[in-house]
């Protein structure tokens, strides 16, 4: 089943949130505004505003309260994702180009920086303290992640707690406290919010570690982008840590950097799929996923319930 045929039941009001979305990155400068809007354009499954209204739906829901966090989390999520081309001088980001191809990497940066700043603005309307100190650690850690990517660039020697470490302030940090945010706003009692956090970590987890396989095993027609992108970028994901216990794949991934040719690249892609890693990095994905799984156990049983166990399989079975 599709993401979007699991959530039509919340249609219209992911339409109010799409509409917000838009309203709220208008800018007086036609520059801004232009950038803004284009990597809005860019699409995207809107998954943290999905997450914040299911959470939601624990406690009392009132969507014109919980619009202004799912907009909220979702503007973080992407500038962070502005921030990231510029980190990994990307070209293209699902098929489209990046703002800084198009425009420049000066112009990205400061797009990214309002997009940031919009977003602290517009959780000033939710009236919980709490609410808003978890939104700015979380900006915080997505921040520290972003210097951590930069440090871990081609550093083939990391761990794999390295790499948790990345994928949990990359990606896991901000689906958990969407997931978080969503039932204090409604306010959801404390032990409901606190398994919501956890269930939405470790499916973002999982849903970062798929993204990983993805990049080796789908298309550039599927991905948006060249397969190996964040291995040419120097991102060292889940699969070439797995693949480097092979002598032979260690000596074809450690030759590669930024200008490597196509050709040496497919060959590092062949051996680290020779390895086992795929199949070891998705066992991993599984273990975070069925782990999410079990939290839905102890929460009530409602329609929102369902759809996060439906989203969470979906998010775990994505195409390889």
């Amino acid at each position: 089943m599709k993401l979007k045929m699991m959530t039509s039941f919340l249609n219209s009001d992911l339409t109010l949130i799409e509409n917000t979305l838009e309203e709220t990155i208008q800018a007086e400068s036609s520059l801004l505004r232009q950038a803004s809007l284009h990597t809005l354009q860019a699409g995207g499954k809107r998954i943290r505003p999905v997450f914040v209204l299911l959470a939601a739906k624990f406690g009392e829901y009132d969507i014109h309260i919980i619009k202004n966090v799912a907009v909220s989390l979702e503007l973080i999520h992407m500038a962070s994702l502005v921030h990231d081309d510029v980190i990994d001088d990307a070209e293209l980001r699902r098929g489209k180009p990046t703002i800084k191809s198009k425009w420049d990497n000066r112009i990205a940066m400061y797009t990214g920086d309002y997009i940031f700043a919009l977003s602290l603005e517009l959780m000033t309307s939710i009236e919980k303290q709490k609410a808003h100190k978890i939104l700015a650690n979380t900006i915080v850690e997505v921040c520290v992640g972003e210097i951590q990517q930069i440090s871990d660039k081609y550093r083939y020697n990391q761990s794999i707690r390295d790499y948790f470490r990345r994928i949990k302030r990359k990606t896991a940090l901000l689906i958990a406290v969407s997931c978080q945010l969503g039932a204090i706003a409604a306010d959801a009692s404390e032990e409901i919010s606190k398994k919501l956090f956890l269930f939405g970590y470790y499916v973002g987890m999982s849903y970062q570690i798929i993204d990983d396989v993805l990049d080796f095993t789908s298309s550039e027609k599927e991905l948006g982008k060249p397969a190996g992108s964040d291995l040419i970028q120097g991102n060292i994901t889940a699969p070439v840590l797995y693949a480097m216990a092979d002598p032979h794949a260690r000596r074809k991934i450690e030759k590669i950097r930024e200008h490597t040719s196509r050709d040496e690249l497919e060959d590092a892609i062949l051996a680290i799929k020779s390895t086992g890693a795929i199949e070891k990095s998705i066992e991993l994905s599984d273990r975070y996923l069925h782990k999410a799984l079990d939290i839905l156990d102890d929460l009530p049983a409602n329609r929102a319930r369902k759809t996060l166990r439906d989203i969470a399989k979906y998010i775990g079975k994505r195409k390889f």
